[in-house]
This record gives structure tokens, C-alpha cells and sequence, in this order.
């Protein structure tokens, strides 16, 4: 069983692994598009996605990189002075792009006086092998972590969000990354049209096979000028949006099925009201986390209790 005041690996954890101290992500915005918006694959993005949910108001590609980390760096100082930070390539598809192009942002951002490595976001059809034998390379000499938006293990979901991907994709860049000693990491939202309990639990089981270090979930959040958005106003019933109490079971019985080596970042995402339809909890991150271990002791239960892998 996992530690009784947090039964699940969280992140602060496993960074404590490779880092004394206070470890910060920042945020950059180095001005990538996305191959499902610039016509390589389509255009106008996942049915989900506005980007401005995420980027916080000093991430911007107006800056350079070098700019938007001493921004971050000067927006958390003044907490922890002595904290240092991993550089977040956040925004859009963060390896799209040609390799030299692509080195050169990494290294600007690692040669920022206190940074001590990279965390890389990512689409899985977006990874070549000459890229990836690069970060292994980097790999050798910083922290780094490839994070791959996989979003659902079902294959009809995934088209009928226009992701541009299969899932066999994101298994092939999971494992090509995870062979090459980099951390891998993941990221899903549950709740998308289509798909019930039952069916993410299916999934779960399908994801704990994977070699992931770090997993991210998020509740499907509906954002105003998105795609989804105009497809719930004409039909509400296909969606499943979670009240808070509903969404920490599934998120419990999701736990229980991923094995106890890989670290929960998150659970939730928090979009800025402005831009959030639904649905809308109050609830700020450390208080969702509060509630969900407290749940998670009353039902005795722990990551991996029903994992079979």
C-alpha cells in the first residue's frame, strides 16, 4: 500500500528522486503550431482545444524563451527564493519542427541560470527517431521528461475528436521514447463523448501496460469557441460532465488499476472561467487533492490495488 497520508505516487515525490529542494515548471510558449491546424493533418485543431486555457499571462511567443523563464522565474521567486525550475515546452506540439531549429530551443532554455532540466509536451505522431536520438543524448547530462498527449485509448473516440492519431501511435512513441531511457509521461481526459465509466476502467487497463513514468488526467472541461462546444449545445446528452463527487470515484477506480511506479501529476485542470462553460467546481487544485485522499482513505484503497499487470 502506498504511504497512509498519500495512497497514490504523487509528483512532488518523484521529484524529491532527483532534486533537493523546491523544483518549479515554467511554462513557454515558443510559438509551434500543431500538424491538426496547419493543414498537415487538418485544421482547427482537436474539438476540444483553445490553447488560452492553459498558457499563464507571462507565457507568450512574443518573448523569447530566455524572456518567458525569467518572467516565470520572478513570478514564483518571491515564495521560495532558492527554487529552481524545469523549463515546460507547454504550448501546441513542442517537437514540431526541424531538429536544428529544435536543439537550439532546448538549449537556450537549459542554459538559463537556474534551470536544471526540460519537460517537453508533445503529440505521439510528432516524435521521429532522429529527434528522439537527440533527447537521449540530452537525456544524458539533464532532467528531462517527454510528455505525449494520448487523450483516450479508444480509436473511435480519437477520430470523433479529430486528434489526427490512433492509439497504436501513441503506443509506438510511448515505447520508442521509454526504450531510449528518456521519462515518458501521458496525458488523458476523462469524460469525452462517448465514453462511460466502464469503458474508461477498460482503459485504465489498457494504459497500466504501458512503460509510463508520469501520468496526467483532467476532467473534460467545455471551453467557449471550440468545436465541442457548438456539438453540446446541439446535443448535451452525449457528454458526460462529472460533478465533483462522481469524478473522484472515477478518478479512485482509475488509480486502482495503474501500477504504483508511475506518478499521478494531476487530476484536474483549471480553465479560466472567462472561458469555461462547464463544468465549474470552485475547486482550486490542493483542495480537489485534499478531497480525493481523504476518499480514497475512507474507501481503504490505493494506485495499483487492481492493477493486473
Amino acid at each position: 500500500m502506498q504511504d497512509s497520508k498519500r495512497p497514490y505516487y504523487d509528483f512532488a515525490s518523484f521529484l524529491s528522486r532527483y532534486f533537493v529542494g523546491k523544483v518549479q515548471k515554467i511554462s513557454i510558449h515558443a510559438g509551434f503550431t500543431c500538424p491538426n491546424r496547419d493543414g498537415s493533418k487538418g485544421v482547427g485543431g482537436c474539438t476540444y482545444c483553445n490553447n488560452q486555457t492553459f498558457n499563464p499571462d507571462y507565457c507568450h511567443p512574443d518573448k523569447s524563451i530566455t524572456e518567458q523563464l525569467v518572467d516565470g522565474m520572478q513570478f514564483f521567486s518571491h515564495k521560495y527564493p532558492d527554487m529552481r525550475y524545469l523549463a515546460y515546452f507547454q504550448a501546441y506540439t513542442n517537437t514540431y519542427g526541424e531538429l536544428e531549429q529544435l536543439k537550439a530551443m532546448y538549449e537556450e532554455a537549459l542554459s538559463v541560470d537556474g534551470v536544471v532540466g526540460l519537460v517537453i509536451g508533445t503529440r505521439p505522431d510528432c516524435m521521429p527517431d532522429s529527434l528522439l536520438d537527440y533527447l537521449a543524448h540530452l537525456n544524458r547530462n539533464t532532467f528531462l521528461m517527454v510528455e505525449y498527449g494520448i487523450e483516450s485509448a479508444n480509436d473511435d473516440t480519437l477520430r470523433r475528436i479529430h486528434r489526427g492519431h490512433d492509439f497504436a501511435t501513441a503506443v509506438d512513441a510511448i515505447r520508442r521514447t521509454h526504450e531510449r531511457g528518456i521519462l515518458t509521461g501521458g496525458h488523458l481526459i476523462l469524460g469525452l463523448p462517448g465514453e462511460d465509466r466502464d469503458e474508461l476502467l477498460r482503459q485504465a487497463s489498457v494504459i497500466a501496460t504501458l512503460p509510463l513514468d508520469m501520468l496526467k488526467l483532467h476532467q473534460l472541461q467545455l471551453i467557449k469557441g471550440t468545436r465541442m462546444a457548438r456539438e453540446y449545445a446541439e446535443n448535451p446528452d452525449a457528454f458526460c460532465l462529472y460533478d465533483v463527487d462522481d469524478y473522484i470515484e472515477t478518478v479512485i477506480d482509475y488509480v486502482e488499476r495503474i501500477p504504483s511506479s508511475v506518478v499521478f501529476e494531476r487530476f484536474i485542470s483549471q480553465s479560466p472561467r472567462s472561458l469555461l462553460i462547464a463544468p465549474d467546481w470552485g475547486l482550486k487544485n490542493y483542495q480537489f487533492v485534499e478531497r480525493l485522499r481523504r476518499r480514497m482513505r475512507e474507501r481503504n484503497t490505493w494506485q495499483g490495488r487492481l492493477c493486473e499487470v
